[in-house]
């Protein structure tokens, strides 16, 4: 068996990209300035329901001021679309315009553009414009929006329902249900979250009027996407009349892969004003203005044998739309819900699933994007399962796990599980963390004054569906090898992970592979980075694509070699006769006479049409204060399955984030609305807590994989997996405690210290009376 290769495929090689970001160096989207590019500002609501008039006669005329837009000024154009439906139960989406013309939705709807010489000039300009507001009335939250009498978000879409529908077999799930032994139930709300990256979106746009031509350079998860949908719905022209570059971009966790207001609103201007245009929102435009996560409420019900089996499961789902349909949106809680059963043998299975409109900023995915939420359900109520029975959260996972000999494994929702063994992880995972032994920790902490509890999350997710990817992968002059490829980093490490998959191929260092991605020019096609499909697909494309460059190289080396192309090899970026040492360097060859360009390319497409099925288990510990209801996160476990480590260190840093933006939900994160008006309430940092690193564990992580079997590289998709399983098994592990101690059996996210605190106190009211 040949040695690995130093820098290959399961190499914990260094981030390439880190040097220059660390030294400063790094190209974002704000760094771009043209020179004279002028400066945009939006006007937003105030507002979350109203109706309005508009005046911007006197700010037109303030120094400075090159163009002001409103609904008016942009009637011609298309809205910003809905890329789901339903196959069974089509719907229509109301219009989701670039600028709200008459009545607002929500706190933040844009209404006017404006565009000046200096910023300060353009909030001048803003601060002149005259809006007479018209106040109506507001609902927020899906449980009140669906009130008999709650205020309309649009009056053809009554109850603010846009579907209602249901996934499943319900008359089975019924009849499993009347011959169960016991019910157990929860009722749970996954809170509304901001996507908090670091680099808030920023875009610029310039023109080239000699060939009506706009090239868009702005911070996002992928250029061809954005450009397609920009130029095919809302602009009306031909896509070669755009190209989109993306810079080096700050985070994006699913939101910054959806076309935005504002990037229209700058073809325009800059089309009408010839001339390059720059807007970078700060930080309260993206509260108001980007699309927000999660916010769902779901009752679920668990039919149970005696013996602790799983027989049927009965949910009922409701997701937050906001006031319009973003680009994914409804597709969120509906694909979510298909991943309801989780890890488990349940062979009834039924839910009922309403999107729901309030007067709220519109919601789409957000790391993990259905799946998180979905898994949070389960997790919840297989604890809640063995409360009810007296069993351990352990033995009933057990007892109703998929077993590997089952595998592959159709579930009740028609997910197809091909490889796994999710005992295996639950076992690795409570023997790091040494579970056996909680008790004398828990009695220990009671002496100091304090509760402690541990929880435990198997979750499961599906990846890698985005769709069909391309990657090019081309022999330069100097021998050096660029992979040109549709994906798009927004902090992953592609540059990285790209490179090792290159050096399993070629055995060239990382410095001597380039990555180029982000360029609609340079690159004729992408999806764009969402739903951990980089490496499951994007990987299988670079992959196939260096093997294609690789023959066409062997070919043409044994031309130059007077050899057979069998009889070669490729080792450290040069080619030989295997056993001599006769050989030709890929400088060498780039640059022969008469070599054929085309023999210096290779090229592959893959797209999976049955996804990957990342999996594993969480174990959290927590310790509780009850006189202040603060928590401490005492020890924290992973073991995960991704089929196959690509870079530890890699996927390390991928898990590690990921299970700090779940901590942040489980304990501090929430959006919050005022219930009588509308208003964002949680509008900035001072109001909106993140985790901070004194608020995380240190993470113990491992890996159990199991190959899958429906990625040629037996990879399962990791980007997001952190943030799946890390909130059930916190807040199983609050609730834990609450219960040892109190009784007490829920608790809903964020488990701040107030809601701890006074979960506490009203049990110690209700046992005092």
């Amino acid at each position: 068996m040949a040695a690995p290769i130093k820098f290959g495929v399961g190499q914990s090689v260094l981030r390439k990209e880190d040097d220059a970001l660390i030294r400063g160096k790094g190209r974002y989207t704000d760094d771009y300035a043209p020179q004279a590019a002028l400066r945009c500002l939006v006007l937003r609501s105030p507002h979350a329901h109203a109706k309005y008039t508009i005046d911007v006669s006197r700010a037109r005329g303030l120094p400075g001021v090159a163009l002001i837009l409103t609904a008016d000024d942009v009637k011609d154009l298309g809205n910003l679309p809905c890329l789901f439906n339903l196959e069974t139960d089509p719907f229509t989406g109301p219009p989701y315009p670039i600028l709200a013309k008459d009545e607002v939705r929500h706190v933040g709807d844009a209404i006017a553009f404006v565009v000046a010489e200096t910023i300060d000039q353009a909030r001048d300009a803003i601060e002149a414009i005259e809006v007479k507001w018209s106040p109506l009335p507001a609902v927020t939250g899906v449980v009140n929006a669906v009130k008999k009498g709650a205020p309309q978000v649009w009056p053809d879409k009554p109850g603010n329902v846009l579907f209602d529908v249901s996934i499943g077999d319900k008359a089975a799930t019924e009849a499993a249900f009347a011959k169960a032994h016991a019910v157990a139930e929860i009722s749970i709300v996954n809170p509304r979250v901001v996507a908090s990256f670091m680099e808030t979106r920023a875009a610029v746009c310039e023109y080239d009027a000699k060939r009506d031509h706009l090239t868009l350079t702005v911070g996002s998860q992928g250029s061809h996407r954005l450009r397609d949908i920009l130029c095919q719905n809302v602009l009306n022209i031909p896509t070669d009349k755009m190209r989109v570059i993306c810079p080096d971009v700050g985070g994006g966790f699913g939101t910054k892969l959806f076309p935005y207001r504002e990037y229209a609103l700058m073809a325009v201007a800059a089309r009408k004003l010839k001339k390059a245009v720059k807007w970078a929102a700060d930080r309260s435009e993206h509260f108001m203005g980007d699309a927000q996560g999660r916010d769902n409420v779901t009752t679920a019900k668990m039919a149970l044998a005696e013996d602790g089996k799983f027989l049927a499961m009965d949910c009922d789902l409701m997701g937050d739309m906001g006031a319009y349909l973003s680009t994914f949106g409804p597709y969120i809680p509906h694909g979510g819900a298909g991943m309801l059963p989780g890890l488990y043998d349940i062979q009834a299975f039924h839910c009922r699933v309403r999107t729901i409109f309030t007067h709220s900023v519109p919601v789409d995915a957000y790391r993990g994007a259905g799946r998180p939420e979905a898994a949070y359900v389960i997790e919840r109520l297989v604890d809640a399962c063995a409360r009810k029975l007296d069993m351990t959260p352990d033995a009933i996972r057990r007892k109703n796990f998929i077993p590997p000999k089952a595998l592959p494994y159709k579930t009740a929702t028609g997910k197809v599980y091909d490889s796994g063994d999710f005992a295996a992880h639950l076992k690795r995972a409570m023997e790091i963390a040494e579970w056996k032994e909680f008790p004398k920790r828990a009695k220990a902490a009671k002496k100091q004054g304090l509760i402690r509890g541990i929880g435990l999350a198997s979750y499961v997710e599906i990846c890698g569906v985005m769709g069909e990817e391309t990657a090019n992968v081309r022999l330069d002059p100097n021998g050096d090898v660029t992979v040109l490829i549709g994906t798009q980093s927004s902090g992953q490490g592609h540059q990285t992970a790209y490179a090792q998959i290159v050096a399993e191929q070629f055995g060239l260092p990382p410095e001597r592979v380039h990555i180029h991605q982000g360029d609609t020019n340079e690159i004729a096609t992408g999806l764009g980075t969402g739903g951990s499909a980089s490496i499951p697909t994007g990987g299988v494309c670079v992959e196939r694509a260096a093997g294609d460059l690789g023959k066409k190289l062997k070919e043409l080396a044994a031309q130059a070699l007077e050899a057979s192309a069998g009889d070669l090899e490729i080792t450290d970026g040069v080619i030989r006769i295997a056993g001599t040492d006769r050989s030709i360097s890929f400088a060498d060859l780039a640059k022969r006479p008469g070599a054929d360009p085309a023999k210096l390319n290779g090229s592959a497409t893959f797209a999976s049409a049955d996804g990957t099925y990342p999996n594993g288990t969480h174990l959290a510990e927590v310790e509780i204060d009850p006189a202040t209801g603060i928590i401490r996160i005492v020890n924290y476990v992973i073991v995960d399955d991704f089929g196959k480590t690509l870079n530890p260190l890699l996927l390390a840093g991928q898990v590690h984030g990921g299970a700090m933006q779940g901590i942040g939900q489980a304990l501090m994160e929430q959006v919050v609305y005022g219930a009588a008006d509308g208003q964002l309430i949680t509008a900035t940092y001072m109001d909106y807590a993140l985790p901070r690193a004194a608020d995380g564990p240190a993470f113990v992580f491992e890996t159990h994989n199991v190959p899958c079997k429906t990625n040629p590289m037996g990879v399962k998709g990791a980007g997001e997996a952190g943030a799946i399983g890390s909130c059930p098994a916190v807040v199983n592990a609050i609730v834990d405690a609450l219960w040892r101690e109190y009784k007490i059996d829920h608790i809903d996210m964020p488990a701040t210290p107030e809601r701890v605190w006074i979960a506490i106190n009203e049990h110690h009211r209700r046992h005092s009376l």
